[in-house]
Order: structure tokens, then sequence, then C-alpha cells
């Protein structure tokens, strides 16, 4: 078959949520495609130095900040992060209104104290996927740091969460002409929760980006995903595919639906397509 550029989401695709290590089957699919000559990159909401776990597995490039850094090849492809009035104002109206915030640098990332505790108190909202998520990589995997040691190092976005749609109004009003809000699936504890990007870039522009650097076509390219900040990756590439423990939404617009990443179904998809 025609080689392949595909791109891998990880919290929910490539791994189970908030985990740097691939099941074994995962990290075979990768390998044994790029060995038949496909591309593989790590296309992500993670900044940076966040996915430096999980490239020891081996991979072609990279899009971090859900599109706002691009690497292949060890050569940088976009960087674009928020202007120093952008941060000021994006801080000051979450902060203001009550949402806890996670913010990514380039290097870094950096959440709110006191939303350990706020994920403490909501633990029976298993339901949300998004709060099991930043449960398990704020106590475990991904060295989060507390707000107090942030720096004012750029940020290329942020993921919030909050009690209630109506704290988000005003952010929303304020932000809405230079960002873009990623709503997830709200709770039933009626936690929202989402990402917050800047409208010069997302995973699809991201997809777009790297194909026009590259010379590949889009019918040459195939996106895996699960979530919300998933669905213009997903529509931008030639085929998409969406995790079966993924939202909804995402399943309705994509082109195959693949078994659960605890249940090996990275690999089964691989197989299916004949990527390995």
């Amino acid at each position: 078959m025609e080689q392949k550029l595909i791109f891998l989401d990880i919290d929910g695709t490539l791994t189970e949520p908030g985990k740097n290590v691939p099941p074994p089957s995962a990290a075979d699919a990768v390998r044994r495609a790029r060995e038949k000559g496909h591309k593989v990159v790590l296309c992500s909401g993670r900044n940076y130095g966040m996915l430096f776990p999980v490239l020891q597995f081996g991979f072609d490039g990279l899009v971090a900040s859900a599109g706002g850094y691009i690497e292949y090849g060890g050569q940088v492809v976009y960087d674009c992060p928020m202007t120093p009035g952008q941060q000021a104002e994006v801080l000051d109206v979450f902060k203001e209104n009550g949402i806890y915030r996670t913010i990514g640098g380039r290097e870094h990332s950096y959440t709110d104290e006191g939303f350990k505790e706020f994920l403490a108190e909501n633990i029976q909202s298993e339901a949300n996927s998004e709060l099991l998520r930043w449960r398990i990589q704020i106590e475990n995997e991904l060295d989060i740091r507390p707000m107090s040691e942030y720096d004012g190092e750029p940020i290329y976005g942020m993921a919030f969460m909050s009690r209630g749609a109506g704290r988000l109004k005003k952010p929303m009003e304020l932000l809405q002409e230079e960002f873009e809000f990623c709503i997830q699936d709200e709770d039933t504890c009626g936690i929202v929760n989402g990402e917050l990007s800047s409208k010069a870039f997302d995973k699809g522009s991201a997809v777009e980006r790297l194909c026009g650097f590259l010379g590949v076509p889009k019918e040459d390219t195939i996106a895996f995903g699960d979530s919300m900040n998933d669905f213009k990756m997903l529509q931008a590439a030639g085929f998409g595919v969406c995790m079966a423990n993924g939202s909804p939404a995402l399943m309705e617009i994509a082109d195959m639906v693949c078994p659960p990443v605890a249940e090996d179904g990275l690999y089964s998809a691989f197989e299916t397509l004949k990527l390995l």
C-alpha cells in the first residue's frame, strides 16, 4: 500500500488516560508500521515537555499543545505561543470566574492550587473521563507543577474545569475572537471541562501544516483520537479512527471505530487498515 502519514493522539488513544507507557501491542503496532515505511507522528494536547516519556517508543515527529508546536525529524515546523497580552487576559478572566486552570508552557505545565482537592470532592464522578484523566495525571505521571511556581514562560494553551457552565459565560464572551473553547461532555455532577486554544492553530491545522511541509496529500493521512479536541484532526485527515472509549460525538464523524486502548485497540486498527 501507499506510505501513510499517521497522526496519533496520546491520552485515551495510544495510552490509557494519564499514562506514559502504551500497551505493548500499541508500541508494537507503531514499530511495525514504521518498519513498513509509514510515518507516525504524535498529535497531542500535551505540551512539548510532557511528550518526552512517550517519544522513547519511536516516532517520526510530534505535534504538541494541540497544534501550537510542530516538529518533524528534529526540525521545528511551527511554533506559536500566546502573546504576553493574551496570556495575561486568559489567566485573569478564568481566575476571576473561579475556574480551575492548567496551563501548558513549552517545557512545563502548571495547575491551580486547590485543584486536587476539587477532584477529590468529585471523585464519585467516574462518568467524566476528563476528571479521571486529570486526577491520574496530577497524582502520578505528568509532573504538573503548582501555579505558584509559574514564572511567566510563554504558554500555548490551557485545560480548564468549572463547577457548571455559568462560570464560563464571561471568559467565552471576552475571548471568543481569538480563542476556541473545546468543551468535553458535561458529566452528571454538572462539572464542565475543556481546553482553550488559539484560533491560530488546532490539531486539524497541524495535520494540514505538516502535510504541506512534507508534501503529503490528505488522502495519505490517517488520524487516531478519542476526545473532542481530536475532532478537527479527524476531519482534516484522509481517514479518521475513533477509539471505542472515546466521545460519542467523535465516533459520529469517524470513518471507523476500533476497540478501546486497553483492549489492544490501536493494534487492531493498524491491522485492519493493513498498516502492519
